[in-house]
């Protein structure tokens, strides 16, 4: 006879005010099936599951609703979720303890008796090579290994149950088809559940035996449709606001070449996309632009000035004039401040406002980026990773930067707030010049830059066509 498997029935989530979150939701997996959670940023999906695991955040409660697992109600969240679930939230890095290496956060998910060898023979599932990861910590890791190491902690000790909060969002072609392959050999083995949250619509049209899709509709659906509606004037004004010869870049500092003789020139008003695999040295190039990962040597200038690599030997007009929005935007919103105040705090040390000018251009900013002033009050931990995401695109935009450091922006967002945030990036390239250098695996923005180049061997080269044709055909699979 078949085990039911996950049942929830009248799901209720409120905040501390008593406003509902989620509303009385039914869902149900059967053993061999996989649901998907859809819907725009902000609607409730990561709530849907935490909620699912009986892990919300502070400030809000399970208002109402039964959870059962295989005909009986759970009652004890934690030690079921310990022997039962694999999760991987959106935030891949927040799943990895900063001082553990590789190896050591993937045991620490399996059962005493099969951490011998377990977490290597882990690690090489998920595509990853043992040898050169596994003594590695997360601040070594690129945000696709990173998530990859965390998947091998979810998948380690074989759960029954699989949760995935936007598993492909940060991931290139190839590692993105690992994570389809585990996902279908689990549906195959007529055990396993898993719940999976995207907006990738193509990924959610190949997995999914069931789709709930929460909140308003988003129209339309997938990013290629929102980047085929939009109208661009493409236009690379002015000089050079940024310039960049020869550098070289050591992965960790002053150990194996990562990137070398890199040379890249940013105009006033232009867009470049920065595509490749994950590991490549995509991420650390832009933290080396910011100041924040030391360069081996190389030159570089900022609005015709010498550019420091370290970022305590920059001008203050420097590091104003450099902002990077990461891919994973807890790394710089504060657990402990509100929004408002997380933004306020730039806004009067880069621009010297007064405490009630502050006030008010933060405001502003979230309008800017499409949220409303009722946000302002909230905590991190309270925003949707797409609104999250936001709010640190609006608290990179305090300081009025020259140059936008994007780190794969749009990867935690629907396909309708990307083209807003995407959208709101053009104008303000049109209307003051903003220069961005974007890296990305989504061919929504790589197609509205002015110039795509690639990392291959260390080097950036002009993008061939077809890989984006390549990853269109991927993301609409």
């Amino acid at each position: 006879m078949t085990r039911p498997g996950l049942t929830v029935r009248g799901l209720t989530v409120a905040d501390r005010t008593g406003t509902v979150i989620v509303d009385r939701l039914d869902l149900r997996v059967a053993p061999g099936e996989v649901l998907a959670l859809t819907g725009p940023s902000g609607t409730g999906k990561t709530t849907v599951l935490r909620a699912v695991l009986g892990a919300l955040p502070s400030g809000l409660t399970l208002a109402a609703g039964r959870i059962e697992w295989h005909g009986a109600p759970v009652r004890a969240p934690r030690r079921w979720r310990r022997r039962t679930v694999g999760f991987l939230g959106q935030d891949p890095a927040s799943a990895l303890h900063p001082l553990l290496e590789a190896r050591a956060a993937v045991r620490e998910a399996l059962p005493r008796a099969a951490r011998g060898g377990g977490a290597e023979r882990a690690l090489t599932a998920v595509g990853l090579d043992p040898a050169e990861i596994a003594g590695r910590r997360p601040h070594q890791l690129s945000g696709g290994q990173a998530q990859r190491v965390a998947l091998a902690r979810a998948l380690a000790a074989d759960p029954e149950l699989l949760v995935l909060d936007e598993p492909t969002s940060a991931l290139d072609s190839a590692a993105l088809r690992l994570v389809l392959d585990v996902v279908r050999r689990r549906r195959g083995d007529g055990r396993s559940m898993t719940i999976v949250v995207s907006h990738d619509m193509g990924v959610v049209a190949e997995l999914a035996d069931h789709v709930v899709r929460l909140g308003p509709v988003p129209s339309p659906d997938g990013r290629q449709a929102v980047a085929a509606d939009r109208d661009v004037t493409r236009r690379p004004a002015g000089g050079p606001v940024l310039e960049v010869r020869r550098l070289a870049v050591a992965q960790p500092p002053g150990g194996a070449p990562l990137l070398s003789e890199v040379d890249l020139a940013v105009s006033e008003g232009e867009s470049v996309a920065v595509l490749g695999p994950s590991g490549c040295g995509k991420t650390t190039l832009l933290r080396v632009l910011a100041g924040l990962h030391p360069a081996e040597h190389g030159h570089g200038t900022l609005l015709g000035q010498p550019l420091p690599w370290t970022v305590t030997e920059r001008t203050p007009t420097a590091i104003r004039a450099l902002a990077l929005v990461g891919q994973n935007p807890l790394d710089t919103l504060n657990p402990a401040r509100t929004v408002g105040a997380a933004l306020a705090r730039p806004l009067r040390t880069l621009r010297g406002l007064p405490r009630k000018a502050a006030r008010a251009e933060a405001l502003r900013l979230l309008d800017t980026v499409g949220l409303t002033p009722e946000h302002a009050h909230r905590y991190p931990a309270a925003l949707s990773g797409g609104q999250r995401q936001r709010v640190a695109l609006a608290r990179a935009l305090a300081g009025n930067p020259a140059v936008l450091l994007a780190d794969e922006i749009t990867a935690a967002l629907d396909a309708r707030t990307a083209g807003l945030v995407l959208d709101l990036i053009d104008t303000l390239r049109r209307d003051t010049g903003l220069a961005v250098v974007a890296v990305t695996h989504d061919p929504a923005v790589a197609s509205r830059a002015d110039r795509v180049l690639r990392v291959e061997g260390g080097r950036l080269h002009p993008s061939l066509s077809d890989h984006l044709d390549r990853r269109r055909s991927l993301d609409v699979l």
